[in-house]
């Protein structure tokens, strides 16, 4: 390590209520009217990028774009802001965009794309292609050098992919590489190793001088460190940032700080700022703060009944009771509310599944059995605006959404855009609005997720919206907007995002900006890619989405014998190379979609098994209490990360569930068992101590220790530090940090408040 180089950086404040300020001669920096969200980082896939200029400035028709950072270069076609970067750039560039004289800045990361060759030698086989966690298991063909030679190039993020080969049409791993992995469903796959994903090892302090100053002390000269106040750059002077004069105007800012090292490590800060001053305790958080957000999935159907008089379920023999409608409602949902069962547990934002009207009769589902569902779970719109009878009414909505901000709590809205049912008017009066459900070939496009992924359709009741037509972008994106005004919700959680193109995404973010000054929180759900994931993670389109990823990777982790936090923590490492240090990726405890965690962990369910098959064969149920604590681990491990937990309802008091509807039971609120009632409560404190602590919402990672059984990683903000320590062996365990030594039981956690030892 090199010379230790002192960088510091010092907030000064100033009394000013104007929007337009200039800083003192010598800054020679102009900023104009700020914008209401902070503009995400562009983060560059290739040498040369696009991004929709619209994307950052929906209001403002900016003049022109420049660049000081070497090695980057930038250019304003039409619409288009254009940027190249050479071999030699930074890490880290700022484009400044102009209006008027007035400056707006945006952070850009150059890629770390690698080149890499996959090879096959075979003199029999006729085709080969390659699929895996690099094209979205969407089996890509290689190139047949020779005789017996196959390869393929690609250019890939470092990173560890999962993969297989396709050899005429039979799946199998690589024989050429002795890597692999476990799929997290009883498989293996070879595994692919790019590079090295940069660590979470910093070098460099961020230090507290005073209530209104800020020391960053970087070691070696090579590190590059660019601070903004919200969306504008600060440039310093002999070490000496300040702060616009605006910042002592203003309820909520923030300062982000963006380091990067030599080594390719970018690491970034985010300081909310109160009137000016750093934000110290979370008392003065508020549910506005996205940051500060918990999320509580409530579906609607199967989570409380408050009026019996609207259960209506399906009279079809054909339909299974795990199938049809169990009566719960909007009402149901509010009573909890006043009770104060969210308030209880901690979280502070309820997302509900969909309500719109579905179907009165029930569908066949397509793949085989073909089973006999009803629309009990509010995805199969026939209307994109009309509340359903079965869940309540627009009153009762509105109470809800009355009653959650009173209790200091968002609602956000699982909204549908992907399809409608076939009943539904939008697709009946205008039938050419869909994608074509057979192809070129013959075959039905239904299910068909990765290589037709924007045109397949879910069932063949279920058309998909052919979103390459603008009337349809508008029709939906007005409807949404229109559910967000109406009801004066929070946000949506968006289905099936990946299946929808960006166009629909960029509209109805504009439109929200324009519309609504609040801030409104958006998270999709995409089963790929952390690349496709993170594809729609922008500013001109999602704040975030559920990192499915890391959450298979933990439930491998602690759920599976050969599971390994070392594995894990190059997922985590994976995650903040791709989302930030800082993101509103979604970190879940499980989802409506798969099993429940803890019928893997309690020994209910095997990952060798069909776990749908399991669902409608058996009862599943926790037949071992250790999966009660590992449950306890996942959840700890989620609310003591950067991102935003997300509590499936019922997995806080450890309900068991195999594949859809079978974990979609109603909810369990009286007569809980003994396990129940302590994994409550322990899922409880962790919430609460997520938010009651600035450094586990705003702190910086640093790892301590990692071994296949156990982790120990520390969050600091300013003084407050906050470490983390999980074991998931049968034996107890000690780790040391800063010549203190700690004790961890057997499969249990402890968080430490290290600024009060």
């Amino acid at each position: 390590m090199g010379k230790l180089v002192s960088l510091t950086i010092v907030i000064l404040f100033f009394f000013s209520c104007t929007e337009k300020i200039i800083l003192p001669a010598d800054t020679n920096q102009k900023y104009g009217n700020d914008l209401n969200y902070l503009a995400s980082t562009i983060r560059m896939s290739d040498t040369i990028f696009e991004v929709p200029i619209l994307d950052y400035f929906p209001t403002i028709e900016i003049d022109s774009v420049t660049t000081s950072t070497a090695g980057f270069s930038a250019k304003l076609d039409s619409s288009i802001l254009k940027i190249r970067v050479g071999q030699n750039s930074t890490e880290i560039g700022v484009i400044t965009c102009w209006k008027d004289g007035f400056s707006y800045d945006l952070m850009c990361m150059k890629p770390k794309k690698i080149p890499t060759i996959i090879s096959f030698t075979s003199t029999l086989s006729e085709k080969v292609e390659l699929a895996g966690e690099m094209n979205n298991w969407s089996p890509q063909q290689m190139t047949k050098v020779n005789d017996k030679q196959w390869s393929i190039e690609l250019n890939l993020d470092p990173g560890s992919y999962q993969y297989q080969l396709v050899v005429d049409g039979t799946w199998q791993i690589d024989p050429s590489n002795s890597e692999t992995e476990e799929n997290g469903i009883g498989g293996i796959n070879s595994l692919l190793k790019i590079g090295d994903l940069p660590t979470t090892e910093n070098n460099y302090d961020v230090i507290e001088a005073s209530d209104s100053s800020i020391y960053i002390n970087v070691s070696t000269s090579n590190n590059q460190c660019i601070l903004f106040w919200n969306n504008h750059r600060i440039d310093g002077h002999n070490g000496l940032y300040k702060i616009p004069k605006i910042a002592y105007a203003r309820k909520r800012s923030h300062v982000r700080i963006w380091i990067a090292s030599s080594n390719g490590n970018v690491s970034d800060f985010l300081i909310p700022l109160e009137f000016g001053a750093i934000v110290k305790n979370t008392g003065q958080l508020s549910r506005m703060d996205k940051h500060n957000s918990v999320l509580y999935f409530a579906l609607v159907d199967r989570f409380a009944n408050g009026n019996p008089k609207n259960d209506a379920p399906l009279v079809d023999d054909e339909v299974h009771p795990k199938a049809n409608y169990w009566g719960g409602d909007i009402k149901g949902i509010t009573e909890k509310i006043k009770e104060g069962y969210f308030s209880g547990i901690g979280v502070n934002t309820i997302w509900l599944s969909p309500i719109t009207q579905n179907p009165m009769y029930a569908e066949r589902e397509f793949p085989p059995p073909h089973r006999m569902y009803s629309g009990y779970h509010g995805y199969w719109p026939i209307s994109a605006s009309k509340i359903d009878h079965r869940f309540g009414n627009e009153a009762e909505l509105k109470e809800l959404v009355s009653n959650a901000h009173k209790n200091n709590l968002n609602v956000i809205l699982d909204y549908v855009s992907n399809h409608v049912h076939e009943d539904n008017p939008i697709i009946k009066e205008n039938p050419h609005w869909s994608t074509p459900l057979v192809l070129p070939n013959g075959k039905k496009n239904i299910r068909i997720w990765d290589e037709q992924r924007l045109t397949t359709w879910f069932d063949e009741f279920l058309p998909t919206l052919d979103y390459s037509k603008p009337e349809v972008v508008e029709l939906m994106s007005d409807s949404a907007l229109y559910m967000l005004r109406k009801y004066e919700l929070d946000g949506f959680r968006h289905d099936a995002t990946k299946h929808i193109p960006s166009v629909y995404w960029r509209t109805l973010t504009k439109k929200i900006k324009l519309d609504i000054r609040q801030p409104i929180y958006q998270i999709g759900e995409t089963f790929g890619s952390r690349q496709l994931i993170g594809s729609y993670v922008r500013s001109g389109q999602l704040d975030g989405q559920f990192d499915f990823n890391l959450y298979f990777d933990l439930r491998n982790t602690l759920a599976s014998n050969n599971g390994s936090f070392i594995e894990l923590y190059e997922s985590l490492k994976s995650s903040f190379s791709n989302y930030g240090n800082h993101s509103l990726m979604g970190n879940i405890t499980g989802n409506h979609d798969i099993p429940r965690f803890i019928s893997y962990a309690g020994g209910g369910l095997s990952f060798m098994e069909d776990e749908k098959k399991a669902g409608w064969s058996r009862k599943i149920e926790v037949l071992d209490t250790l999966g009660y604590r590992k449950l306890e681990l996942l959840t700890a491990f989620i609310t003591t990360i950067p991102g935003i937990p997300t509590i499936y309802y019922g997995d806080e008091i450890g309900m068991p569930g195999a594949g859809d509807p079978d974990n979609r039971m109603p909810m369990k609120f009286t007569n809980l068992s003994y396990q129940e009632n302590k994994v409550k409560r322990c899922i409880s404190d962790l919430i609460h101590a997520r938010r009651n602590r600035m450094s586990l919402i705003y702190g910086d990672f640093q790892l301590v220790s990692v071994t296949k059984k156990t982790i120990a990683y520390t969050r600091t903000y300013f003084k407050e530090s906050t470490l983390v320590l999980l074991n998931n062996s049968n034996k107890e365990v000690k780790v040391t940090h800063q010549n203190t030594e700690f004790q961890v039981l057997p499969y249990s956690y402890k968080i430490i408040f290290l600024e009060e030892l």
